[in-house]
């Protein structure tokens, strides 16, 4: 029998949810509505659905999958309208609104749903939708899902099938949870070329929280620390190119995500935070009493975890898939690289000159949109002798 896709909502994430469906499953039937005709129609016209609903009507009836992306605003009144639909050949259920909605959502579906669905999320912080499943009594029904991919643009124009693929996709299901219902979501989130994990949900928000939420916090600290203590003419920030830039990138990313994160994930965080300020007081008095030794021990030690950690883009950070090379400073010499790169088909995200070189190599950045570009750049830079550094 034929698969049926719905999606309530095409914005980045269900658009990217959307194509990849489209081109690991070409014969699955999508139906999509969105509030935005213009998404509606760039989809279609893409061939990335099948069906382009005005409204949460019938078109949805005898979906195998649904998955609820849109705008938190419109998700309640959708869930409304949807349960009418719902039935037992309903395999899977996504909640892909920012995890405090998810938490309401819950239960909306509590008498809807039929005895094979699967009800999954794909928040950051797992601990309150955890409790709502249990105080609901749908803990057989539920296992939480995080795929540690994202992007700082919205919107369906900039989804893409390749959202996930090589990203990590934690899993964390609920005791109650039969087995066999992991084992065929562990197997959808392979077929869309992810790497599903296992974790109970508690370890994963002491794990985000420490490798996700406090850099994004010391990231966005950070930023407003130079903000703040700038010059009148704003030395610092005219200055700060090139590795500053680099390392408070992520402090780029939604507000409102990282507000609703921060308040949802508060009792790990907290407690990161103040193992992490106790860390900056150590460093902070080997400085003072200038204990050249321990300050030796503390840059190398964490040069060498760091240098040990594996090179993917899996992780919960984005990776920025960037090369510098040395360019003399002549007309036309990026220009060269440009069509160089253009003649073999690689795209250019970002390209620029950097001026603050203090402490990395390399006179231009160049930026591509994926790891498998990058890889062919290095190498065709190289062919054509540029020095090349990668990081």
């Amino acid at each position: 029998m034929k698969h049926k896709i719905g999606f309530i909502g095409l914005g980045l994430i269900g658009g990217s949810i959307a194509k990849a469906i489209r081109q690991y499953y070409p014969d699955y039937e999508i139906v999509a509505f969105d509030k935005n005709k213009e998404s509606l129609a760039l989809a279609t016209q893409e061939s990335m659905i099948d069906v382009a609903a005005t409204t949460i009507d019938n078109n949805f009836q005898n979906c195998n999958y649904i998955f609820l992306c849109a705008p938190v605003a419109y998700n309640t009144a959708y869930l409304k309208q949807l349960t009418e639909y719902l039935n037992d050949d309903c395999n899977y259920i996504f909640l892909c609104a920012p995890v405090e909605f998810n938490v309401k959502y819950l239960e909306y579906f509590k008498d809807n749903i039929g005895p094979d669905t699967i009800l999954t999320d794909v928040g950051s912080v797992k601990t309150n939708i955890h409790e709502e499943v249990q105080n609901l009594g749908i803990g057989k029904y539920f296992i939480g899902g995080h795929p540690m991919a994202g992007s700082e643009k919205s919107g369906y124009s900039n989804s893409k099938a390749m959202l996930i693929e090589n990203a990590y996709y934690i899993l964390t299901p609920t005791p109650q949870v039969a087995e066999e219902k992991v084992q065929t979501y562990e197997k959808f989130v392979e077929s869309l070329k992810a790497l599903p994990v296992i974790l109970d949900y508690q370890l994963h928000d002491q794990i985000t929280g420490t490798i996700s939420h406090l850099p994004h916090i010391i990231a966005s600290s950070l930023v407003n620390f130079v903000k703040t203590h700038d010059t009148h003419d704003e030395m610092m920030k005219n200055l700060a190119a090139g590795g500053f830039k680099d390392i408070t990138r992520i402090a780029s990313s939604s507000p409102i995500m990282w507000q609703n994160i921060c308040l949802k994930n508060k009792d790990n965080i907290v407690d990161i935070l103040d193992k992490y300020i106790d860390s900056l007081e150590d460093f902070k008095e080997a400085i003072e009493r200038e204990d050249d030794l321990d300050l030796y021990n503390r840059f190398e030690s964490s040069r060498n975890y760091r240098n040990s950690m594996p090179s993917s883009s899996a992780g919960p950070i984005k990776k920025a898939f960037a090369v510098y090379c040395d360019i003399i400073d002549e007309a036309g010499g990026i220009a060269a690289i440009a069509t160089i790169l253009a003649s073999n088909n690689i795209s250019i995200k970002n390209i620029g000159i950097v001026h603050n070189r203090e402490f990395e190599e390399g006179v231009l950045r160049i930026e591509f949109y994926d790891e498998d570009s990058s890889k062919r750049a290095v190498g065709l830079l190289q062919k054509f002798r540029y020095i090349v550094y990668e990081r």
